[in-house]
């Protein structure tokens, strides 16, 4: 590998960086923000040593890709690199790196160790992995944060009301788990509570809740998610289950509502970037916190909340930890889980029976859960509701896109009828998923084909951005409108001819002009990232090649359990083996640092 060809306008291109550094830049490891970062702060500290550099250039690199530290001892074995895009649009896999002049781990470590950068903490040496300080800092904390809630004392419940009132907010039959979840979490400060999709997260959550405000009537409640989609999701959710409480119970909890954790925690600070009006000396004032959502909250986050908290309040933390982790560095929850595991004092309480699918796409579920690639393979090639659609098979390719069309059909059919309930109705039957955004494994090629197979049938071809059916998904949070990152919607012809935007919410749908919608994008396909917490009858999914890093299990896993009824998937027998056999790599020491302190 050779800056030879490198394109001298490539923003990923550090143009006045040598040695080590220029060497990995132009290989594609380091970008130029990797490289600018180690550059200045070697200036600050009069820090020269080329390996030094490398090691801090790769450590801000896994940072920007998720992680929070980076294990000099593995690095040349582990730092993946995508190859570059060819002219179809998409990656061709992962270029070897084992032909750069990595250094020997051993001395490598050491002049590290040895460094100014160290001795001044800008860069931290623990468990064997190079931090950031400010990743270590949090890792630290908020270990320490969980560590001392979970020694503190438990709070005071009268046992005898606890088990007649668990009896009655779970009376039905088949829900023993989530009776058992609450009624413990209701005798505790710490709850991580996990499960699959449909295993009864919010129906816990909700009887929890009557739980607690039945011994206490007072107790200030917070429902947080991290995302404003998310947000919105679990106060619709949360509403639905307590509706179908008791009337005494859900009278009680009638003005609940849920928030994002940013503004939980209160606006960001002036020049702080990632502190909040609450902190460790300005405490939340609730009593009960419950965070939805929980697999997509970052370290940095989840510091800020924990530190946040009084004492003396109780912490639910819900999710799923097989979902994709956040944007930013940190995978919290899968750590959780991982660290507390096997605690004689472990707050983790895990919901294992679906009530959302049942049959071979609850069998595929569970083999995805477990990583059985035979029984994944299995219950694709046999299952009555799943389908694997090799992409060899023009034919077998073609029926696959004409689920979407047919979709795409019925979504156009009821919005220029001016049907809003109709067309959202057809919208949240099906969705195709993509793991790419662009080329023909992505997004952008997959909306492309819906739009012109659907102008083949209807014989309209839309030259505006506007049209009666196109569906859109919003990009961006837009507060004034209530507008959320992820939201979806249709336009819809209305009875005056106008166009209008129809997005449903917790109290209705809600109708928008075209012109106040700045940042959307069509929505035949969207990415398997953004359908994280939501649902449809049907969902489609397209696989890329075997050899495209974006390939895991997190992915696949996500998109199959977003169906409620039928899930197909688009891709080869190696793609799907690829899937289940590879894990978002996150370098993080969290779950050793719980497992240590047991």
């Amino acid at each position: 590998m050779s800056a030879e060809g490198t394109d001298p306008y490539d923003r990923r291109i550090a143009l006045r960086a040598g040695g080590l550094l220029g060497e990995f830049n132009a290989a594609g490891v380091l970008d130029a923000g990797d490289v600018h970062v180690a550059t200045r702060l070697g200036v600050i500290v009069e820090e020269h040593d080329a390996e030094v550099l490398l090691a801090l250039a790769l450590t801000a690199r896994a940072v920007r890709l998720g992680a929070t530290c980076l294990d000099l001892a593995t690095a040349a074995d582990t730092v993946q690199v995508p190859a570059p895009t060819g002219s179809n649009g998409t990656g061709t896999g992962l270029l070897d790196t084992a032909e750069l002049p990595w250094p020997d781990p051993a001395s490598w470590t050491d002049r590290v160790r040895a460094s100014p950068l160290v001795g001044q903490r800008l860069l931290r040496i623990d468990l064997g992995r190079l931090y950031l300080d400010r990743y270590w800092r949090e890792e630290v904390q908020v270990r320490d944060d969980l560590l001392q809630r979970l020694a503190a004392p438990a709070p005071q419940v009268d046992a005898g009301a606890l088990a007649a009132g668990a009896a009655r907010v779970f009376p039905r039959p088949g829900y023993e788990e989530q009776r058992t979840a609450a009624t413990r979490a209701a005798s505790r400060l710490t709850t991580v509570l996990t499960g699959g999709p449909g295993t009864g997260k919010t129906a816990t959550v909700a009887g929890l809740l009557a739980l607690v405000t039945e011994q206490q009537p007072e107790a200030r409640i917070a429902l947080a998610a991290p995302t404003g989609k998310a947000s919105a999701r679990l106060q619709e959710s949360v509403g639905r289950e307590l509706r179908a409480l008791p009337a005494e119970d859900a009278a009680r909890l009638a003005d609940l509502r849920s928030v994002t954790l940013h503004r939980l925690l209160g606006s960001l600070q002036p020049r702080t970037g990632n502190r909040f009006r609450h902190d460790r000396h300005h405490r939340l004032p609730h009593d009960v916190v419950v965070v939805d959502e929980s697999s997509m909250v970052s370290l940095t986050m989840m510091a800020r909340l924990l530190e946040a908290l009084r004492p003396d309040a109780r912490l639910v933390l819900v999710g799923d930890p097989g979902q994709l982790s956040p944007v930013e560095a940190g995978a919290v929850l899968a750590d959780l889980v991982d660290g507390l595991h096997g605690r004689s004092d472990s707050p983790v309480e895990a919901l294992q029976t679906t009530h959302r699918f049942a049959g071979s796409i609850a069998e595929l579920e569970q083999a995805l859960r477990v990583r059985d690639a035979d029984q994944v393979m299995h219950v694709l090639t046999t299952g009555a509701d799943v389908e694997l659609v090799d992409p060899t098979d023009a034919e077998a390719v073609a029926s696959f896109r004409e689920v979407s069309v047919d979709a795409a059909y019925a979504v156009t059919a009821a919005a220029e009828a001016g049907e809003s309930g109709a067309a959202l109705q057809a919208l949240e039957a099906h969705r195709l998923l993509c793991a790419h955004r662009s080329g023909p494994y992505g997004v952008t090629g997959w909306n492309r084909w819906v739009e012109r197979l659907l102008a083949d049938r209807t014989g309209l071809t839309h030259y505006e951005e506007w049209y009666a059916g196109r569906p859109v998904l919003v990009l961006a949070n837009d507060h004034g409108q209530g507008l959320y990152n992820g939201d979806t919607g249709v336009t819809v012809r209305a009875a005056d001819g106008r166009l209008r935007v129809v997005v449903p919410g917790a109290e209705g749908p809600r109708e928008f002009a075209t012109t106040r919608l700045a940042d959307v994008q069509t929505l035949y396909a969207m990415t398997v990232h953004k359908s994280q917490g939501s649902q449809a009858r049907e969902v489609s999914v397209v696989l890329p090649p075997p050899e495209s890093p974006l390939l895991t299990h997190e992915l696949l896993y996500t998109a199959v359990t977003r169906a409620e009824a039928r899930v197909r998937v688009l891709g080869t027998e190696a793609a799907v083996r690829a899937a289940v056999a590879r894990t978002v790599q996150r370098a993080s020491g969290l779950a050793e640092r719980l497992a240590l302190s047991r």
